[in-house]
């Protein structure tokens, strides 16, 4: 009897286990997450600049604010404004002191922090003006993440008047940078670097010494990268891809208010000093402002790829409801690459459709084409992976955002287009589309054709899981979908 009952209860768990594969594998096919995410904590912290640390991620940016999280779609505060008591640096007022007088300003803008080989954790601060390019770059060590940080120093400065640069002429504002938002990052060869700069003369990177984090002697204000004569296009941030072995640079151009038309732009070289260029093979060094000028957008807004700007996906009906959930004005992002994981991450502020200047991180799930150029997702993360995906997933209607390549205030609102079961598109716009190895995506719409990928993702505005596309053109204009349920 004991055999008998040993061997009817093998074969029950032989089949409740069988049964469990079966439906396991339908439901991850089906949602590709068992839960719905839940976005409780929210913060607002601009310009945020990522580190990881141990199974936490930090977010660093302006007025001396920090955060952390461990699955990204969660944060705590952990500190907020220039004033003593602010835990990164306790005694902010009086060890900043002297670089607060020089600047005139108590203006912490995006500072970076990054891991040294030595443990220690070394944050790149700046100090700035928003009337005048006068500002400071300078180093603070702390042998903490959360700090406190030690003031070194002043790295870099700008708007000296009448006075000489690091590259021994009269400082000028239409070819030397304003010295704020530093990004530092080690290259794949293991080198430092700093870039940085902000309006004024544009873009430009250092070589840093791996032993002190201080620039490396005789290179002036280092290299120029892009911009210059005043352009609108600020806080650069430089991300390697193990899988391209491309140097990918993001930068915003505009306006950071919510009517300033801020839009993330990326571009790419083969060298962490450059030279850059965009999809359409323009080289980033000669795009500047016109002579004479001041924040002349459209001279550079039609370089570089723009990977997101302001934005509304409307409900299928066209109704307005759920208006604030689009974005205005996202930028000054920062990027970060999980090996163990191995996906990217794309981390930036935004503001919001009717909602003022009030702000809050975002972090999308960042993933690369077949020509090798970053997409990204159309809805913030909330713990999807990439999956092959079936044809059959892919057909239905879709809500599609054009972003264009203009820096306006106008909000681009979705309009409909259906992928067919017969690879053609209708709706809005006219084409082809097709499905390629296991989640790449090609449109073509109007003639002109988009790669990208498939990803299912949390629709926040539905609250259901929904199937999305994400695509360039080749002179780097980014599409975005968001599949219909009826």
């Amino acid at each position: 009897m004991s055999t008998r009952f040993h061997a009817v209860m093998l074969t029950l768990a032989l089949v409740v286990s069988a049964l469990c594969f079966f439906q396991l594998g339908t439901v991850a096919k089906a949602s590709d997450a068992a839960e719905q995410p839940l976005f409780l904590n929210n913060v607002s912290v601009h310009d945020p600049s990522v580190i990881k640390v141990d199974d936490l991620y930090y977010v660093f940016g302006s007025h001396l604010a920090a955060a952390k999280s461990r699955d990204l779609i969660n944060w705590d505060l952990i500190a907020d404004g220039v004033r003593d008591g602010n835990t990164l640096i306790p005694n902010v007022l009086t060890e900043m002191g002297e670089e607060l007088a020089w600047v005139d300003a108590d203006t912490f803008w995006a500072p970076d922090v990054i891991q040294m080989p030595d443990g220690r954790f070394y944050m790149y601060y700046c100090i700035g003006r928003l009337d005048a390019p006068r500002a400071v770059t300078g180093l603070a060590v702390a042998d903490a993440i959360e700090g406190p940080y030690k003031n070194q120093g002043v790295i870099v400065r700008s708007g000296m008047w009448n006075q000489r640069s690091p590259d021994g002429r009269i400082y000028d504002a239409t070819i030397h940078p304003n010295a704020v938002d530093p990004h530092v990052f080690f290259d794949a060869d293991g080198k430092l670097w700093m870039v940085y700069g902000s309006y004024s003369g544009g873009i430009f990177i250092y070589e840093l010494d791996l032993e002190t984090g201080w620039p490396k002697p005789d290179q002036g204000y280092g290299k120029k990268l892009i911009g210059g004569n005043h352009s609108r296009i600020e806080g650069p941030y430089i991300l390697y891809s193990p899988h391209t072995e491309y140097y990918y640079l993001f930068v915003t151009f505009g306006g950071l208010a919510a009517n300033g038309g801020y839009n993330i732009r990326v571009m790419r070289s083969k060298r962490p000093d450059g030279p850059y260029f965009d999809a359409a093979g323009n080289p980033m060094e000669s795009v500047a402002g016109k002579a004479g000028t001041l924040f002349d957008d459209r001279s550079i807004e039609p370089y570089g790829v723009k990977l997101i700007g302001n934005h509304l996906f409307l409900p299928a009906d066209g109704s307005s409801r759920r208006s604030n959930r689009g974005y205005v004005s996202p930028g000054h992002n920062s990027a970060y690459y999980d090996p163990e994981r191995d996906m990217y991450f794309l981390f930036f502020h935004t503001r919001f459709v009717q909602r003022g200047e009030y702000h809050e991180v975002r972090v999308h799930q960042m993933l690369l084409n077949e020509e090798g150029w970053p997409v990204i997702a159309p809805f913030r993360y909330a713990g999807e992976t990439i999956r092959p995906y079936e044809t059959d997933e892919l057909v239905g209607e879709y809500k599609m955002i054009i972003h264009g390549k203009t820096i306006t205030n106008r909000v681009n609102s979705s309009q409909l287009i259906t992928l067919q079961s017969d690879g053609n598109v209708a709706g809005a716009l006219e084409g082809e589309w097709s499905h390629k190895g296991d989640y790449y995506a090609r449109l073509t719409l109007d003639g002109t054709m988009y790669n990208g990928v498939f990803l299912r993702q949390w629709d926040t505005d539905e609250e259901q899981w929904t199937m999305t596309f994400s695509a360039l053109s080749s002179d780097g204009v980014a599409i975005w979908g968001s599949q219909v349920s009826r």
